[in-house]
């Protein structure tokens, strides 16, 4: 989408009182509804504005003009600038927090201290746009207001969108290194847990042991050590 000139409606003035355009190439031009450009030429909007002639700022040209009157289709477009301005590249760094929002920054960084310990300070300063000193004392509770703070979130006080914040948090999330399970901690397939209680489990049946089998086989044995620990002396005793 093109931009409009400077000043649209100063230009629109000039271009109803100096030359034969109609309304659309007017409006078109200056980014206005039509509506708007007729009401111009009738005197009901922008009474008392001076006209600004597109040509003099170097936004217009009159072989322009010409070939728009002479074809009512026909669009007009801006002059390519003479002069190329640097493009103004922002540095990083802190967010800029404005004047009236600073005296809630320490609480935002108490909440995202509390909430999100896994952020790192430069993603704090980042969000809430203050220092790598101010979260250590918050952090150390060594800051000059730290028995009156209180944990706010950031979003809510306007210091930085749910977007940023949302980024931030996934991006260390992502950077965390995953921690591994404690020992062999294995959850039993369904079909082991839902089996009915007759089928034959894989692990065998631990909550009810063989006491019986065990109980026979401890007296069978005791009683044969009895026949062999016999005397002599009882066997003829018996005989008689």
């Amino acid at each position: 989408m093109s931009t409009g000139p400077l000043m649209p409606k100063a230009t629109a003035v000039w271009l109803v009182e100096n030359t034969a355009l109609t309304f659309d190439q007017i409006a078109d031009f200056c980014k206005l509804h039509p509506l708007e450009v007729k009401g111009i030429a009738d005197g009901e909007v922008a009474a008392g504005i001076k006209g600004l002639d597109p040509t003099v700022n170097g936004q217009l040209t009159r072989e322009e003009i010409a070939r728009a009157e002479a074809n009512a289709a026909y669009r007009l477009r801006l002059a390519p600038p003479k002069v190329k301005l640097p493009e103004v590249k922002r540095k990083k760094g802190p967010r800029y927090t404005p004047v009236s929002r600073r005296q809630d920054r320490p609480n935002a960084i108490l909440w995202l201290l509390r909430n999100h310990p896994e952020l790192k300070d430069a993603q704090i300063m980042r969000l809430v746009g203050t220092t790598k000193t101010t979260i250590q004392q918050i952090r150390d509770r060594t800051h000059w207001n730290a028995a009156h703070l209180t944990p706010m979130d950031p979003v809510t006080l306007g210091l930085c969108s749910q977007i940023d914040l949302d980024f931030e948090v996934a991006r260390a999330a992502k950077d965390r290194p995953q921690v591994a399970p404690e020992g062999d901690q294995t959850l039993l397939p369904a079909e082991v847990t839902t089996a009915p209680e007759d089928e034959v489990k894989p692990f065998g049946d631990t909550s009810r042991p063989r006491r019986e089998e065990e109980e026979k086989l401890d007296v069978d044995s005791v009683f044969a050590k009895l026949k062999q620990l016999k005397r002599p002396d009882d066997e003829e005793d018996e005989e008689l």
